[in-house]
């Protein structure tokens, strides 16, 4: 190009200029447009007409906004033409306020320009900037045509505004418009994304031909709704195989769970000899990945490297989750090292991998390396750092996100909420309530079942019932939400009410649902019924119990006393007793102090586990309940020799945004000194009330004395002490504990709420207690 223009026996006239201008534009050659301009100012060819609306094209297009707006001010004479390509090329460089004032200083208009304007906005997702522009656009005398129309309907799409879609489709069939193909695909379009997915159906179907699109829309419409069904009986009614319907239903088997399907369509998508594009490895990857299929998926994978030179990014993202979700995380890294270009999904997919297989310090190694984070980057650190028991840091990240222009999602919210509560930190999760609903996520089913869970295990239940009673919407895991809450608070009827109830509405309970129920009627005591719903779980609704349901029902059994009913239960299991099981039955003995069959559980469990610090632990409490000290120092000793450490008892308390933790005779407390002068002087209170030390609680054989001295300096005690002192008269008093309350704190607990004339809450490794006027919520059956 550049000798041509440097051949001097050629005398170039506009058609020729045009012609150059339009090439230059094509290649996105900005270099050489630029020449081609110097060329025409040299030859003192002005920038007028169509060879200056071309000039402006160029210039738009190969991404110079600056040459093109100096070009446009230097037209002396400026058409329409030109003024609508102002528009339109601010739109496509994203100069949307530019575009408008462009538009509003246009001396004249046509339909093309008003179309330039509106199908702009349309395209930047403006949907009300479209509908006030269109509305315009009719009062000043312009006739919509069928450009118009498309774009106008792609705005009520991105409002998802079905009402004024439907007034849009009236002057479409007013206009005689609604037979064209473009704007039948745009109705489609517009009603499957407004969820009228039978309005968009009756446009299908009164179309007198159907292209490509048509189909296409149509059954990704239906995939939208949720339809697959149909969505399947009309992609097996197309003429024609068209590709990208096939993509639409492969990523549409793929999002709603059938993952099978998804697989399946694409072998015969392959059979059948059909370009395979990124489209349809992404999506078929997306499935493999749901399955934990890796097997097929190192098959596409293989046939990827052999047929693409160069994967598109989406399909590398695809193969990074594939990996990282069937537990290759390392196979996961080396493709997203090898990655030419990462974008955030890339980021997302590799953080994420390595929080679900708990490696959260290179997950979060990663997440600090981003380039740029979106919601879900920030959700999955939090989620994880929640989920592996890390609230404090998942908190702190949360935070940190608050500070920066990323708005958290339901999603976000109920990862913290989860934080709140693993730390029971009522104040922080009332906090986050509250921005919940400054953002406007209330109405989320998600957050608010994470909410009730919050509140829950905050101990705070009446707020939890306030929370589901208030939920526009339930699922089924609203309902397990609300019915663990019961359970672990010990209410077992409302328990078993909400649980009727929610089998009324036609909810089906799941396997979640039952063990809430199970722990309701252990919690309660309730044995006759704990029998008929463990019985109806595989009678009446076709669950059959894990050995996690047997081992409530073991408890509940154990804990009632059935001791020989709950060992027959166990001879007859369908499967062999786990963990879980033996330890229900140790703890029963321990109570009901039947050494035999504590000896036989303990056997089971050793064989099992032979770490496992809790049997070795409730082995020697029950030796030592019953004065065998002996036997319970022989198994003292044998922990020893085994390196085996017992989990030592501590407890927590939240005061002032602070978590202080407290160990049996802690002394390591700024306060000790203040709180052990509390704590004897309100045992001098108890005592005087009637209380009784129960020293059958230390399980040393040591002089009473001693004992004494052992039960009154427990952990919990401690940080009800500091509780006592840190709060203002009538706070609640809230304290988390990681091991079950002893009987002896349990007695004092009464007396101390009695005589302090506070509601003491006691979260403890099984349930929570509400210590309130010298009683227990547990009704002292725990």
């Amino acid at each position: 190009m550049l000798d041509f223009l440097n051949q001097r026996s050629i005398k170039f006239d506009s058609r020729m200029y045009s012609q150059l201008l339009q090439e230059c534009r094509d290649m996105k050659s900005l270099a050489m447009g630029r020449k081609v301009h110097a060329h025409m100012i040299k030859n003192e060819v002005k920038p007028e007409s169509y060879v200056g609306n071309r000039l402006l094209d160029m210039y738009f297009k190969c991404g110079s906004v600056v040459d093109a707006r100096k070009v446009f001010e230097k037209m002396q004479a400026r058409d329409v033409v030109a003024w609508t390509t102002m528009i339109a090329g601010y739109f496509r460089c994203a100069s949307v306020e530019f575009a408008r004032q462009i538009f509003d200083e246009m001396p004249q208009r046509d339909v093309v320009s008003w179309n330039a304007m509106i199908s702009g906005y349309a395209h930047h997702g403006q949907g009300r900037e479209v509908l006030q522009l269109f509305r315009q656009m009719q009062r000043m005398g312009f006739k919509p045509d069928l450009y118009t129309f498309t774009s106008v309907l792609m705005g009520c799409a991105v409002l998802a505004n079905h009402l004024q879609g439907n007034q849009v489709h009236g002057i479409i069939i007013r206009l005689g418009a609604e037979f064209s193909v473009s704007v039948a695909n745009s109705l489609i379009d517009m009603y499957a994304k407004c969820w009228s997915v039978e309005d968009a159906r009756q446009v299908f179907d009164k179309m007198p031909v159907q292209d490509v699109f048509s189909w296409t829309i149509m059954i990704a419409g239906y995939v939208k709704c949720g339809d697959i069904e149909n969505a399947r009986i009309l992609f097996y009614k197309m003429p024609e195989e068209y590709e990208v319907a096939w993509n639409a239903m492969i990523a549409g088997y793929s999002q709603h769970g059938q993952n099978e399907d998804a697989v399946e369509l694409f072998r015969e998508m392959y059979q059948e000899g059909l370009k395979l594009d990124s489209f349809t490895y992404a999506s078929v990857l997306s499935a493999c990945a749901n399955l934990a299929d890796l097997e097929h998926g190192k098959q596409i994978h293989a046939y990827i490297i052999r047929t693409e030179l160069e994967p598109k990014v989406s399909v590398e993202n695809a193969l990074v989750s594939l990996y990282a979700k069937c537990g290759k995380i390392d196979n996961a890294h080396i493709i997203f090292d090898k990655m030419s270009e990462r974008d955030v999904v890339s980021w997302n997919a590799i953080v994420t991998g390595y929080v679900n297989q708990g490696s959260l310090e290179d997950a979060r190694q990663l997440f600090d390396k981003m380039p740029e984070r979106n919601s879900l980057s920030w959700t999955s650190m939090i989620a994880g750092y929640a989920h592996y028991g890390h609230g404090e840091l998942a908190s702190k990240l949360f935070c940190q996100m608050r500070l920066g222009d990323i708005k958290p999602d339901h999603f976000t919210f109920a990862g913290i909420l989860s934080a709140c509560a693993s730390l029971a930190a009522l104040e922080h999760g009332k906090q986050v309530h509250a921005q919940l609903i400054q953002i406007g996520f209330e109405s989320s089913v998600s957050a608010a079942n994470s909410l009730v869970t919050m509140y829950a295990r905050c101990g705070v239940i009446e707020d939890a019932c306030q929370v589901f009673d208030n939920m526009p919407e339930l699922d089924l895991i609203s309902w397990n939400a609300m019915i663990a809450g019961f359970a672990q608070h010990g209410h077992g009827k409302e328990a078993l009410t909400l649980f009727e109830q929610m089998v009324w509405t036609g909810l089906k309970p799941d396997r979640i649902t039952f063990l809430s129920v199970l722990s309701a009627c252990s919690h309660s005591g309730f044995v006759d019924e704990g029998r008929n719903y463990f019985d109806s779980m595989s009678r009446v609704h076709c669950i059959s119990p894990g050995a996690d349901h047997y081992a409530r029902m073991i408890d509940l059994l154990g804990r009632s006393g059935y001791l020989d009913e709950a060992e027959n239960l166990i001879n007859n299991m369908p499967f062999e007793p786990d963990v879980g099981v033996w330890e229900a039955l140790l703890g029963a003995c321990r109570i009901h102090g039947n050494i035999k069959l504590g000896i036989r559980a303990a056997e089971c469990l050793l064989n099992l586990e032979p770490q496992h610090d809790a049997t070795y632990v409730l082995l020697s409490n029950m030796f030592a309940t019953a004065g065998r000290w002996n036997d319970a120092a022989k198994v003292r000793k044998a922990m020893k020799d085994k390196g085996i450490k017992k989990e030592p008892g501590c407890s927590w308390i939240q005061v002032k945004s602070r978590v202080h933790v407290f160990l049996a005779e802690d002394a390591s407390h700024p306060q000790a000194l203040e709180i052990y002068a509390t704590l004897d002087r309100l045992y001098a209170q108890m005592k005087k009330e009637g209380y009784v030390p129960d020293t059958d609680f230390v399980l040393h054989d040591v002089d009473d004395e001693q004992k004494e001295h052992v039960l009154s300096n427990h952990s919990e005690k401690l940080a009800i002490a500091f509780g006592l002192m840190s709060t203002p008269p009538t706070t609640t008093i809230r304290i988390i504990k990681n091991l079950r309350v002893c009987g002896d704190c349990h007695t004092a607990i009464k007396f101390i709420s009695k005589i302090v004339e506070r509601e003491i809450v006691v979260r403890d490794a099984n349930r929570f207690h509400h210590f309130k006027d010298g009683l227990c919520s547990c009704g002292d059956y725990w």
